[in-house]
């Protein structure tokens, strides 16, 4: 998969990337069982995304295993296996102008997190120096905030809520969410600087647990 752009994209480099991120986010624990779901935009205009099939194990997605969905989250031709069930929050999530690639754990530490913090809706992360590896992030003194979003059945809902806060001038999150007991949702340009957001959050959320437990 390409590393420098987004926009058209091969749609087989697309699913082989995801893949094997699937295998490496599954042994890592980080997407076990048929937990978890990830996407790539394959064209920008009009947008259509490569989605992971629903209930599918990450460890061993076949090329088979993906959807191809327009902007609403519907299927651009028949004939596909069934959508991840939170698609329209890839869908959401894809229409911002600096996303090409969309990572959603279920991790232990993010989930403990996410029920930590989920009265006061987040969380901050500061005076970490793995803070660089988040793009755009130049020091350990860098304040990342992870906003929590509460866990619903109701995926448009929770669609529009996060469309909502996208728009919101205010808006204090900038690489990632988490879902309160669900898991954490981050993106980059490109599958090598999503996958790195997963894993600074996944090192950052076990330093944050495991600090409050000494």
């Amino acid at each position: 998969m390409s590393t420098s752009t987004i926009g058209q994209l091969d749609i087989v480099s697309a699913i082989d990337g995801l893949r094997k991120v699937g295998a490496e986010f599954h042994a890592r624990g980080w997407s076990v069982g048929t937990s978890s779901n990830y996407s790539a935009v394959l064209l920008r205009d009009p947008l259509e995304l490569l989605v992971t099939a629903s209930g599918k194990n990450k460890a061993k997605l076949a090329t088979t295993d993906f959807v191809r969905v327009d902007a609403n989250g519907q299927p651009t031709f028949e004939g596909q296996p069934k959508a991840s069930a939170e698609t329209l929050l890839h869908t959401v999530l894809a229409k911002q102008p600096d996303v090409g690639v969309i990572l959603h754990t279920h991790s232990v530490w993010g989930t403990l997190l996410s029920q930590i913090y989920a009265d006061v809706r987040g969380f901050k992360i500061e005076d970490y120096e793995m803070l660089k590896g988040l793009e755009g992030v130049t020091t350990h003194r860098h304040k990342e905030w992870v906003e929590i979003f509460d866990n619903t059945q109701d995926i448009p809902s929770l669609a529009a809520e996060v469309s909502a806060h996208l728009r919101d001038p205010d808006r204090r999150w900038q690489h990632g969410f988490l879902i309160r007991q669900h898991g954490l949702y981050t993106w980059g340009r490109n599958l090598f600087e999503a996958r790195r957001h997963i894993e600074i959050f996944e090192f950052l959320f076990e330093c944050l647990v495991r600090k409050r437990s000494l």
